[in-house]
């Protein structure tokens, strides 16, 4: 069943205890029920890696066997620092008043629209051209390459994420979720950070429950999907849990864990993995660029279409590269698109043959 393009009514589903995180109100714009939308089920190529008994003898053993992984020093710890500093330059330029060395301008009036206060999915953000050179450094495609088998790779554009720590004007409330339908069997999409900055103990980063991923297929026998939200987003591999979704996980065996990690390491997870991010408890500031890679031939031509015309506008999409294929939009300030949204970056990526072909513009 296709997904259509509807406008919210109060006469959705009620609201639950599933939380949306803030996403962008255009992202409300398709509707997906889990009961009667199905996908294509499991591609193969990464389900058959994990049924694998021998091991691999490299990160990809962890990544497996537990959900998620962090590929050391895939961006030289110094050029990552640079590109910290270039997205800190990028996001000094909006013009609402922000002061990085007055923290009482670290609140919504004198930020850009984010969600969950940090995620930048308008202005064009995912389109600059430092997040596009992070996005074509060989250490961070080498990794999905070895993945996946093939360096014939699309990546997303979902969003990057600068994250001011000690913000009283926000009301946090932990989103854990998943980035993968109920409805797709198997491990079906590896989903990556490119981290710019300190991830300790303290500072904001990702969370996740540890072996999630291996029970994705069990809680759904036993808890059935339940219809979406009017609140959740529209994109159809995305599922929100209640706290007692968790309980059960936990009951399980899970453990909540904070990903650690250091300027120029990329996360790597599996996408029926529950996770959500933690607020920085620290000084230091998140910043980091979401980039996941999957092989150009999943997607079917629709797709690539749909993704190369996105591409041209400029937008954002989902964290799956070759499908559920989705414009963000622009970013609202309430019932208006926000002043300071962008028609193009400030600063435009070179459209070399690589990024076209990662964008899914040119073939392989």
């Amino acid at each position: 069943m296709a997904p259509s393009r509807i406008s919210p009514t109060p006469e959705e589903l009620p609201l639950s205890q599933t939380y949306n995180g803030g996403y962008l109100k255009t992202s409300h714009g398709i509707k997906h029920d889990y009961a009667d939308t199905k996908v294509g089920g499991v591609n193969g190529i990464l389900a058959s890696q994990a049924q694998k008994t021998e091991k691999f003898g490299d990160w990809r053993d962890e990544f497996f066997s537990e959900g998620y992984t962090v590929v050391k020093g895939a961006i030289p710890r110094a050029k990552a620092i640079q590109y910290r500093e270039r997205a800190m330059e990028w996001f000094d330029k909006f013009d609402f008043g922000f002061d990085i060395n007055d923290k009482s301008t670290w609140t919504k009036e004198h930020l850009p629209v984010m969600m969950n206060a940090g995620m930048i999915m308008g202005y064009c953000a995912t389109h600059e051209a430092w997040a596009w050179e992070g996005r074509c450094e060989c250490g961070v495609i080498e990794p999905f390459a070895k993945l996946w088998g093939t360096d014939e790779l699309l990546v997303s554009f979902d969003a990057v994420n600068i994250t001011f720590p000690g913000r009283k004007d926000v009301e946090w409330t932990p989103w854990p979720h998943i980035d993968q339908s109920p409805t797709r069997k198997g491990l079906a999409c590896a989903q990556g950070i490119i981290n710019l900055s300190e991830s300790g103990p303290l500072d904001g980063g990702l969370q996740l429950l540890q072996g999630s991923s291996e029970l994705f297929e069990q809680f759904f026998q036993e808890n059935p999907p339940k219809p979406k939200a009017k609140d959740a987003p529209g994109q159809f591999d995305w599922y929100g849990f209640t706290l007692e979704d968790v309980k059960w996980f936990e009951d399980h065996g899970c453990k909540l864990i904070k990903v650690e990690a250091e300027p120029g390491d990329v996360i790597i997870w599996d996408s029926r993995t529950v996770h959500y991010a933690s607020l920085p408890q620290s000084e230091t500031i998140r910043t980091i660029i979401y980039a996941t890679y999957t092989p150009s031939k999943l997607a079917t031509p629709e797709d690539l279409a749909l993704k190369a015309s996105i591409f041209h506008r400029y937008e954002g999409t989902t964290h799956w590269p070759h499908c559920n294929i989705f414009a963000q939009g622009k970013a609202m300030r309430g019932d208006s698109i926000c002043p300071g949204e962008r028609e193009e970056p400030l600063e435009k990526p070179e459209l070399t043959d690589q990024v076209l072909k990662l964008a899914g513009v040119l073939p392989y």
